[in-house]
């Protein structure tokens, strides 16, 4: 099998392609599918973090892509078209799904804080639960767009150009949101305290 689709590739240029699979031909589509599934599976993959959702996101954007392809008008490649599509699919997947909220165990434990001056170990240690409530509370009190960021970025530990790619900003923006997240987080929390 994989020889086969190997040979048709070979055979049919990206441009034969699209012309046959606006025509009706299905090996002109399938062409299309083998040379492109790969990057829109890790894209589908990396926008739903879970490999089944990944490849059900893959599959709906193929068939979007057969319903759509005579909307595809020629101005940019096949591939960046493409890539707008699922992107757009993956976008609508991750709305679809309940805004998140942050679970405590979903926090990083990254490192223990050092203990302040003047308080026992104890009531230390004692504390931190109560810290680790107060900060996800604080997190899922932030607006969606601030919350995503932090989610996406402080805590899942994309980096600001994955989290751009994932909500369909830019990297400045993700960077700008997370600042404006932080100085809320830290106004909220200044306040509760």
């Amino acid at each position: 099998m994989k020889d086969s689709t190997r040979a048709l590739n070979l055979e049919i240029s990206e441009a034969e392609a699209i012309d046959k699979a606006r025509n009706g031909d299905m090996r002109g589509y399938e062409a299309l599918y083998h040379l492109h599934k790969r990057q829109i599976y890790l894209l589908c993959l990396r926008s739903a973090g879970d490999v089944c959702d990944a490849e059900d996101l893959t599959q709906e954007v193929f068939l979007q892509v057969y319903r759509k392809l005579s909307s595809f008008r020629g101005e940019a490649k096949f591939g960046s078209w493409l890539y707008r599509v699922a992107l757009n699919f993956a976008l609508m997947h991750a709305r679809r799904r309940r805004p998140e909220q942050v679970s405590l165990n979903a926090l990083p434990e990254a490192r223990e804080p050092s203990r302040p001056a003047g308080k026992s170990t104890r009531d230390w240690c004692a504390s931190l639960p109560v810290e680790r409530i107060a900060l996800g509370r604080a997190i899922n009190s932030l607006p969606t767009k601030k919350r995503n960021v932090v989610l996406l970025h402080d805590v899942k530990g994309y980096t600001h150009r994955e989290v751009a790619q994932r909500l369909g900003v830019t990297a400045g923006t993700s960077k700008s949101q997370l600042y404006k997240a932080h100085v809320a987080l830290r106004d909220i929390l200044s306040s509760s305290a």
